[in-house]
Order: C-alpha cells, then sequence, then structure tokens
C-alpha cells in the first residue's frame, strides 16, 4: 500500500490482517515504487492518489512499466476526471473516501480471486487463542476452563473473534457471519452484545479487557 495518512494506513493494516492478507505500506511513492521493482512477489496494490513527491495518477504509469500487478486505488478524490484517468492509465479498480475497509477488503478478494492469488487459507482463516475453548457440536465456549452462558448470537460473535485472534472485525462482519443475528440488525446492537459478553468475561477474569473497541471499525480480541 502507499498512503501517507499513516492512521488510516495502520486502521486499514489491521482490519485486512483479520483476512490473512498482509500489508506493507509506504508513505513515500517512490520508496514503494522502488520496493515494489525489488521485491517483485506482492499480490496487489492500494494507492492513494494525493501524495508527496508525485501525484499517484502519475505514479501508476510507473508501477505499469516495471509490473502488472493490481492496482486498487484509494482516494478522497471524487472527481469523475480522476477516477476515469486512473483506470484509463491501468488502475483495477477505484475506491473513494471514505469507505468502509470491509468493502476494501471485499475488492481485494474478487481481484485476487481473479487472478488465482487467494488461497484457501486467506478466505478462512481459523487460528484460535489459548485462553478459549470452543466447542461447535455443543455451541459452548470456556474461557480459562469456564463454560461462558452465552446467547447464540454472544456464541456467534465471541467464535468470530477467537478465529480471527488477535485481528480487527468490523461490526458489519459480525451481523453477516452470524447465523442468529438479522442482516438489519443496528451496528448499535452489536454494541450491546460485545458489552454482554464481556460482561460475563468478566467474572471469570477481570483483571484486564479481553476485547477491545477500535474506533470506527469494531472490535478486537487482545
Amino acid at each position: 500500500m502507499i498512503e501517507d495518512d499513516l492512521e488510516l494506513a495502520e486502521i486499514i493494516t489491521n482490519y485486512l490482517k483479520s483476512f490473512d492478507i498482509v500489508v506493507e505500506n509506504y508513505d513515500s511513492p517512490y520508496l514503494g515504487l522502488s520496493t515494489l521493482e525489488i521485491k517483485k512477489d506482492f499480490d496487489l496494490l492500494i494507492l492513494d492518489l494525493t501524495l508527496p513527491e508525485i501525484d499517484g495518477l502519475e505514479l501508476i504509469p510507473k508501477v505499469r512499466n516495471i509490473s502488472d500487478i493490481p492496482i486498487i486505488i484509494s482516494s478522497a478524490r471524487d472527481d469523475i476526471l480522476d477516477k476515469v484517468m486512473g483506470l484509463e492509465r491501468g488502475a483495477d479498480d477505484y475506491l473513494p473516501k471514505p469507505y468502509n475497509p470491509r468493502e476494501l477488503q471485499a475488492r481485494i478478494k474478487a481481484i485476487l480471486k481473479r487472478i488465482g492469488a487467494l488461497t484457501q487459507q486467506q478466505e478462512e482463516p481459523t487460528t484460535n487463542n489459548s485462553a478459549f475453548t470452543i466447542k461447535d457440536d455443543d455451541m459452548q465456549i470456556s474461557f480459562k476452563g469456564t463454560t461462558l452462558s452465552l446467547t447464540l448470537a454472544e456464541f456467534d460473535i465471541l467464535k468470530l473473534l477467537i478465529q480471527r485472534n488477535g485481528a480487527v472485525i468490523a461490526r458489519e462482519d459480525f451481523i453477516y457471519s452470524s447465523n442468529h443475528i438479522e442482516d438489519d440488525s443496528s451496528l448499535k446492537n452489536i454494541d450491546v452484545i460485545i458489552s454482554r459478553i464481556r460482561n460475563k468475561i468478566s467474572k471469570i477474569d477481570d483483571s484486564k479487557t479481553y476485547i477491545k473497541s477500535v474506533r470506527g471499525i469494531g472490535y478486537q480480541l487482545i
């Protein structure tokens, strides 16, 4: 990723990590370009347009001179001319800011599937947290040896947090991934369910908060 907004870059990097998509960010376009030329093992480029040193639209032809890597433009510039020029110069997609990281992940997944770079492991991460034990058959989750009394929705949400161990999960993802939460459920409802899960965990261990809020996105198991 070539993005000079370091806070945004960190948010995107942490979010995509939950889908086993590893991101390297460069806030200097020329450094990003030289790294791409040297390493040659990246699957996709996320490119901002408003960059120091050189405009992103001018960078695209330079990228195309050395690589046919798929490019997703991620930019606050939503002028139709920028979009047309970006696509004409070799970009594969254009995503105007602000956007939900979930949409970015979906577009990355679609492009990588098309070029055959997405593995089954990237689609379905299943890493477990050692403090928690999941019993799918009984729909039970134990924390430090004690079975938690969970509703079906709480089970779905905590299970996803455990499976994406340490990665940031958007509120929308909890809704899409659960069989027991309505698709039109409000994001505020997710906050309420998370609060209930936190309370149940704290009754076993209140030494720290195990589910961390991530501003503007969702939650993370720590």
